[in-house]
């Protein structure tokens, strides 16, 4: 007799469920988990080894719990790149912005509260939230995957959920939210309970348009969460981080496991920070190839959704996981979220997104013969 998960006594809301995870093929383009595809500039590489290696030396004592040299230097980062001024009160970081996202419902949510968020979008702030037995709310769209503001404002109002998810740019459509929608959001939410909005900026590097976290001022329930996965190609750091009012900062600290950030992970992203102006430069090259292939994909007749992120979301097709199966027989993974009728393709190298568009351009003649 088998033995599984079922015949064990997890909670209910946990029961039937799939843990969140893309294929991981050996393939020559992988194109389906929005990784930066440059790898490290090799002076970073060498900057990284020197601060590991002061770090190794006291690897016998406790990293710093606070990450204080780390929060310093990302606040400095937010503040020149969005020209709004922080500090270390205002930054907390943690391993990767799902860490974040968890350590945020941990203090806002939990049982008997619940989260709404905009579907489809990030699919881990559900799966956090039934992680960590918050209430689960999908919130409207409109056709074009633009948050319904007058639907979304009415679903806050009757549901009254103590956290409300904004993510900007959209994983995986890859629009950008106005923010006037995040302020009319907040409302709302303020409002209703009031509750906490978190607005997910994940890709935020990546956008045609101005991050939102001027709008922290005069809102202290406004959560910018970030990542240094993305625009600083580390995702293999586990490094995410938020800026909030000092006021959030302190909270999310009675959820934190203790010594959470490793003093290997603190040396590592400081490093990534110094260089700073080198990695943005490959954020500007993968604009350029998302740009490519919007256009590229529109040329050969597909649907396009307009991308602010390192990733075009296109279609449609009458079975999409057939069309990800017939790239992926092409030698090429991009990713199946699940949207009916779309599939997702991350923007990489300039040869790679070629191997792409000869794929689907091949597969395109397929479908019309």
């Amino acid at each position: 007799m088998t033995f599984g998960i079922d015949d064990l006594p997890v909670r209910d809301e946990l029961r039937g469920k799939s843990p969140y995870g893309a294929p991981q093929l050996d393939v020559p383009v992988r194109l389906n988990t929005n990784e930066n595809p440059y790898p490290l500039p090799e002076a970073l590489v060498e900057r990284i080894a020197e601060r590991v290696r002061v770090a190794a030396r006291d690897l016998n004592r406790y990293p710093d719990r606070d990450a204080v040299e780390l929060r310093t230097k990302l606040a400095e980062y937010l503040t020149n790149t969005s020209g709004h001024p922080l500090d270390l009160r205002n930054v907390w970081a943690a391993n990767g912005s799902n860490e974040v996202i968890q350590q945020l419902l941990q203090t806002f949510g939990g049982p008997g509260r619940t989260a709404i968020g905009f579907e489809p979008s990030y699919s881990m702030h559900g799966l956090i939230a039934r992680g960590t037995g918050t209430g689960w709310i999908s919130g409207p769209r409109h056709e074009d995957f633009t948050i319904d503001v007058s639907a979304a404002e009415q679903a806050i109002a009757e549901h009254r959920p103590d956290v409300v998810f904004v993510t900007t740019p959209n994983n995986p459509t890859g629009t950008a939210v106005p923010a006037e929608t995040v302020l009319a959001l907040y409302e709302a939410a303020q409002a209703a309970k009031p509750s906490m909005v978190v607005v997910d900026e994940a890709y935020i590097e990546f956008s045609h348009g101005a991050s939102l976290l001027p709008l922290l001022d005069g809102r202290p329930n406004l959560v910018i969460s970030r990542t240094m996965s993305k625009a600083f190609g580390a995702a293999g750091l586990r490094l995410g981080y938020l800026a909030a009012h000092p006021a959030v900062v302190d909270a999310v600290q009675l959820v934190r496991l203790p010594y959470h950030l490793s003093a290997v992970t603190q040396a590592t992203a400081l490093a990534a920070l110094e260089h700073t102006d080198t990695l943005l430069k490959y954020v500007e090259q993968l604009k350029t190839e998302r740009d490519r292939l919007v256009a590229e994909l529109r040329a050969i007749g597909y649907e396009v959704t307009e991308s602010d992120a390192n990733f075009v979301q296109f279609g449609r097709f009458a079975d999409s996981h057939a069309t990800w199966r017939k790239i992926l027989d092409r030698g090429v993974l991009v990713r199946d979220n699940g949207v009916p009728g779309w599939l997702r393709v991350t923007a990489g190298t300039p040869e790679e997104n070629d191997a792409f568009l000869d794929a689907v351009r091949e597969v395109k003649k397929e479908q019309n013969t």
